[in-house]
């Protein structure tokens, strides 16, 4: 077993060696729209311009969603482990540019290098990281066989596996069991656990701990925030905040804007494009459908006759549900799985999305059997629903009370975390 796996990680590190032209040009190509793309190459191979701590602690998050969902139990560790050294690694530019304006100096941050042995070995040299935790879903051969080649101890938090993902590992199983054989896992839940144990996990490895999006900040001072901007900005309109789009959403909730309007006059419809990259192409998506949009960068005024505010920035998000009166989280109109449901439920704000939650089935599937969410298959679901949200402030009322609840029972995940993770 040991000598299959060694020549697999061989012909997987060719592998990845022989794409390293392809995986750079794929970052010029993104780079065209999305500049942060094009910067920082040297830190994906693991060649630092400056000295970084040591003995670190090293959380990897991948993008903006594993990252937010980071932030609180890293908040908590620096406050029970003030001298604890921190280093984050992301793979986006947008993970990096929230990792940056949320805990500023207080880590270290880089993105994580390419999974190729020199690569590996010259992170591990740098940082020399005496705990590996890794975000969800990261299976990254050469990085784990490092960590256990170093005695450092790895850990897969608020891990989660969709049944794609599982059968893409069996399929490999004689790479993916191996690097697997030194790491605990604490998953989101029994399902979870099952298709870990599925890869190669052996059930010891394996703990399901629930999810850590619960553990949100939930303050009070958000809220109020969300109510005034709702007052000054918005003119108490009726805010539709459409959440996380992907390409072709936007599309069918302008088309439904549109037939709508006219049943509530003072509809304002509020868009916040999932990736930076394509704000301008929403902004001209809007002025195409001759809409009127004012972007939040512009701070121009939303007066009476302006149909659409996008939302074109990062980190602002959690305010704006705030002051939405409905949320719908995209990514689910489309086949990507769907977005986190919890931000917009933990600050009071009834709460949409459509057929496609992959990501967060579970999620999904507990809020509608509690009554604290909708759910809608189609386009003509989405107007009923909308409709009906309009027309029944007491309905809106009941399912985000009930979705605020489901969130405050469900906390606490990040505080077993840490409990867990070996820190002293």
């Amino acid at each position: 077993m040991a000598i299959a796996h060694y020549l697999m990680r061989i012909i997987y590190s060719s592998l990845f060696y022989i794409l390293i032209p392809f995986v750079l040009c794929r970052l010029l190509w993104r780079g065209i729209k999305a500049p942060a793309y094009r910067q920082r190459w040297h830190e994906r191979f693991a060649f630092y311009r400056t000295e970084y701590p040591q003995n670190v602690v090293w959380f990897h998050a991948v993008s903006v969603g594993e990252a937010e969902t980071l932030f609180p139990l890293i908040t908590t560790l620096q406050q029970k482990y003030p001298n604890t050294k921190i280093v984050i690694t992301t793979t986006t530019p947008t993970g990096s540019a929230r990792v940056n304006a949320v805990l500023k100096d207080s880590v270290a941050h880089v993105y994580l290098p390419y999974d190729i042995p020199g690569a590996v070995n010259r992170f591990m040299a740098c940082f020399k990281p005496k705990l590996a935790v890794i975000m969800e879903t990261e299976i990254w051969p050469n990085l784990f066989t490092a960590c256990a080649t170093n005695n450092i101890p790895l850990y897969m938090i608020n891990a989660r596996l969709s049944e794609r993902s599982t059968r893409g590992y069996q399929k490999l199983s004689a790479l993916i069991k191996p690097a697997l054989a030194h790491i605990t896992i604490l998953s989101q839940s029994q399902q979870d656990t099952d298709r870990f144990i599925a890869i190669g996990a052996k059930p010891r490895q394996v703990k399901t701990l629930g999810n850590m999006k619960f553990d949100l900040d939930n303050s009070h001072h958000r809220r109020e925030q969300g109510l005034a901007i709702k007052a000054t900005l918005f003119n108490n309109r009726f805010v539709w905040l459409i959440a996380s789009t992907h390409q072709g959403e936007e599309d069918i909730f302008l088309a439904i804007y549109k037939k709508i309007k006219p049943k509530i006059p003072e509809l304002l419809l509020a868009i916040a494009p999932r990736h930076p990259e394509r704000f301008l192409d929403v902004k001209k998506l809007c002025e195409q459908q001759q809409l009127q949009v004012v972007t939040y960068t512009s701070q121009d005024n939303v007066h009476s006759t302006i149909d659409v505010y996008l939302l074109d920035t990062l980190g602002e998000l959690r305010t704006f549900y705030a002051a939405a009166d409905v949320a719908f989280v995209g990514g689910s109109m489309v086949s990507v799985g769907g977005h986190n449901i919890l931000e917009a439920s933990a600050v009071g704000v009834p709460v949409m999305f459509g057929p496609f939650m992959a990501n967060f089935k579970t999620i999904a599937e507990n809020v509608l059997a509690l009554g604290a969410a909708i759910q809608c298959q189609d386009n003509n679901a989405l107007v009923d629903a909308i409709m009906t949200l309009y027309q029944n402030p007491n309905y809106r009322q009941s399912l985000a009370e009930k979705a605020n609840a489901f969130v405050e029972n469900n906390k606490g995940v990040c505080a077993k975390i840490i409990e867990i993770l070996p820190l002293t």
